[in-house]
C-alpha cells in the first residue's frame, strides 16, 4: 500500500460497511449512495491487494483480512475521532445555493424556513450564469432545465413564465436589462428603438418600475408580489421554461443538504411555479 495516497475516509467507509453488514445500512451512516460505497470499498481492496468482504445477496461479511483491518481501523479511529469531533464542534456546515436574481430574491425572503432546526449556514449565490455543481462550486442550484451532467440529481419544481409589468399602461420607457439570458435577449429585441433605461442588475429594473419610471419584463411570480404592478401582456410563451432543483447525487444524502433541498423545493413550489 502506498501510504502517501492513503485516505482516512476510505477506512471510515470501510468501518461503516463492516459495522452495518452491508451497503444499505452504511448509506444511512455515511450519507453516501450504495453505488459510491461499493466503488470505494472495491478501490480500497485493490489498493490493499486483498479481499476485505465476501459479497452475499443479503449483505457483506468480513474475510479474515477484513477482520484484521477492522481491528486496526478501529484503533486508528479511536485516535482520530477526538480530532474530528473537536473540529466539528467549532464549525457549521455551509450550504451554498445558486439561483438567478429573482429566485434568490424569493429564497432570501424565506431564509429562516429553509434550514428549519438544522444547524447550517446558508450562502446565497445570485448568478445568472450556471455555477458548476459537479465541481462543488455550489451545493444546490436552481436551473431552467433538467440536469445532464455526470453525478447530478434533479427534481422538477414547475413552470416559470414571464410578462411585461408597469404601474400604468401609459408608461412607455423600458427597463432594459443587459445580459445573455433569453429574457434579456427578448427584451433587447422588443425594446429596440424605444425609450429605455439600461441596467445590469435585473433587480434595478424592478426598482425603476415600482417608481413608475419604466415598464419591465418580469417573471410572473415577481409581478404578482407587488400590488402596484399591472400586467401589460399575457405570459410570453417563448420564454416559458421548467424550473429544476439540482444537486450532486452524493451531497443530497447529507442531512443538512437534504433539509435545505426539501424546504427550498417547498418554497419554490408555493411561490414561483405556475404549473
Amino acid at each position: 500500500m502506498n501510504e502517501t495516497n492513503f485516505d482516512w475516509d476510505d477506512l471510515r467507509l470501510f468501518l461503516a460497511v463492516a459495522r452495518g453488514g452491508g451497503l444499505a445500512a452504511a448509506t444511512v451512516a455515511t450519507g453516501k449512495s450504495a453505488p459510491t460505497l461499493g466503488r470505494r470499498i472495491l478501490s480500497l481492496e485493490r489498493q490493499l491487494g486483498t479481499e476485505l468482504f465476501q459479497r452475499h445477496a443479503r449483505g457483506y461479511t468480513l474475510t479474515e483480512e477484513g477482520q484484521q483491518l477492522l481491528v486496526q481501523a478501529t484503533a486508528l479511529e479511536t485516535r482520530i475521532q477526538p480530532i474530528v469531533e473537536q473540529a466539528s464542534g467549532h464549525s457549521i456546515p455551509i450550504v451554498k445555493v445558486s439561483a438567478g436574481t429573482w429566485v434568490t430574491h424569493v429564497l432570501c425572503d424565506a431564509a429562516a424556513n429553509l434550514v428549519g432546526q438544522t444547524r447550517v449556514q446558508l450562502r446565497f449565490v445570485a448568478a445568472d450564469d450556471m455555477l458548476d455543481i459537479a465541481r462543488r462550486e455550489v451545493v444546490i442550484g436552481v436551473r431552467n432545465r433538467r440536469p445532464e451532467g455526470l453525478g447530478l440529481a434533479g427534481r422538477r419544481v414547475g413552470r416559470i413564465r414571464f410578462a411585461v409589468y408597469a404601474k400604468e399602461a401609459s408608461v412607455l420607457t423600458w427597463a432594459r436589462v443587459i445580459g445573455r439570458t433569453p429574457s434579456a435577449q427578448w427584451l433587447k429585441d422588443q425594446s429596440a428603438g424605444s425609450p429605455a433605461i439600461e441596467v445590469t442588475n435585473p433587480r434595478n429594473a424592478l426598482d425603476l418600475t415600482l417608481k413608475g419610471e419604466t415598464r419591465a419584463l418580469l417573471p410572473t411570480f415577481i409581478g404578482r408580489r407587488y400590488d402596484a404592478l399591472k400586467p401589460l401582456t399575457p405570459p410570453i410563451e417563448e420564454l416559458d421554461h421548467d424550473q429544476w432543483l439540482v444537486t450532486h447525487h452524493e451531497d443530497r444524502f447529507l442531512p443538512e443538504v437534504r433539509t435545505v433541498i426539501d424546504q427550498t423545493y417547498k418554497v419554490l413550489k408555493e411561490n414561483c411555479a405556475d404549473g
